[in-house]
């Protein structure tokens, strides 16, 4: 419980120390104080404003929300809400090809047609982003379209949000007690190899 107390006035003391004050010679008057001291205590003081300036800064933009109302999402929700889902595109299919195939349906912003990040590889759909929202629509009346002798699939995009429809977990994780020595590939066996 002492310690408890010491730190405690201590941690008043050190509260209450104000660095700015000129701190005195024991010489007397007549000697002028360092100039290297006078130097760090004035650097010191402009830190010390800077950091407060800092906090300032940083309470203000914690209280001002976004003219939207959210928390920042709000452009990726308005470009979701513009773009569309496309599934079965052949791994031939250019971004040019695709754009090409819904312009009918209005002005385009962007084709994003995913990769393996391993390989390279196309996986087979990709995502479309009109500027309206009511090109969504029209896109959509492509749906069952041919392309390089593929029917698409197209779909509005949604948006996923993090938590929802997670499930429990994947394969043999949940709901299954194993026996013996545990799940395959774990302990030696028969067989020892180091490497």
């Amino acid at each position: 419980m002492a310690d408890n107390a010491q730190a405690a006035d201590q941690k008043e003391y050190m509260e209450n120390v104000d660095y700015s004050e000129d701190v005195e010679t024991k010489a007397g008057e007549d000697e002028a104080i360092d100039p290297e001291l006078e130097e760090l205590k004035n650097r010191m003081l402009e830190m010390e404003k800077e950091a407060q300036r800092l906090r300032e800064l940083e309470e203000n933009l914690t209280k001002e929300p976004n003219e939207d109302g959210q928390g920042g999402d709000g452009d990726a929700d308005d470009a979701d809400a513009r773009s569309i889902y496309v599934g079965n595109v052949d791994y031939v299919t250019t971004p040019e090809e695709l754009q090409e195939h819904f312009k009918g349906s209005g002005a385009i912003n962007r084709v994003t047609i995913l990769c393996n990040k391993f390989t390279g590889h196309p996986k087979g759909f990709a995502y479309v982003e009109f500027g309206t929202t009511d090109a969504v629509t029209k896109a959509q009346l492509l749906d069952g379209s041919m392309l390089h002798g593929r029917p698409l699939k197209v779909n509005p995009k949604r948006t996923n949000v993090p938590g929802v429809n997670r499930g429990r977990g994947r394969g043999r994780g949940y709901g299954f007690a194993p026996r013996g020595r545990g799940f395959r590939g774990r302990g030696r066996g028969a067989y020892y190899s180091p490497y």
